[in-house]
């Protein structure tokens, strides 16, 4: 018998990343938001939001922003607060999964051509996005949000120049046990 065989049989172990073990479940979900714009006077956001009801909890997993611009801008990274202007729902936003027909709980919310800054909840970090490129950020579904909890990308133009941006995020979402 060689040093390879054996007359025991092997156990086969599979370890696959936990994005993919969402998706697999049809639990996870990618969406991103309509191109928005912003300039010196005015402020754009897009956020993850979890409505109130919703019975899940929204885990981010990662998010992107995309400046089109050739100036450099500021994100800033909000958890629970409520920006400024009437926020539109994104519909670009599907199932990682295409073969199960789940629906996200979770929406993706965008405002552009805003004033005033986001009220209430906690400015968390702040990232600068460069000229043409797109920051990308993998959190492993680090953050988590209740009901009526949100993950809110702010975005701070530079000067009097007029910036379009994308944002997008993917999440899973997990039913939430009852509260203690």
């Amino acid at each position: 018998m060689s040093n390879y065989e054996s007359s025991k049989p092997y156990i086969k172990s599979v370890n696959i990343p936990n994005p993919l073990y969402q998706s697999l479940k049809g639990d996870y979900f990618v969406g991103q938001t309509e191109p928005i714009r912003f300039d010196g006077n005015r402020n754009a956001s897009g956020g993850l939001v979890n409505p109130s009801g919703s019975g899940v909890d929204l885990f981010v997993n990662a998010f992107t922003i995309t400046n089109y611009s050739n100036e450099p801008f500021t994100a800033e990274i909000w958890f629970n607060s409520i920006p400024p202007g009437k926020g539109t729902t994104s519909d670009n936003v599907s199932p990682a999964n295409t073969t199960i027909r789940s629906k996200p709980k979770g929406k993706i919310k965008f405002a552009e051509m805003v004033k005033g800054v986001p009220a209430k909840g906690v400015n968390v970090f702040n990232r600068v996005v460069p000229p043409k490129s797109t920051l990308v950020s993998d959190e492993d579904g680090k953050f988590i949000f209740p009901n009526n909890g949100s993950y809110v990308i702010f975005l701070v133009s530079p000067e009097n120049k007029e910036i379009e941006a994308e944002i997008a995020y993917g999440w899973f979402e997990k039913k939430r046990k009852k509260d203690c």
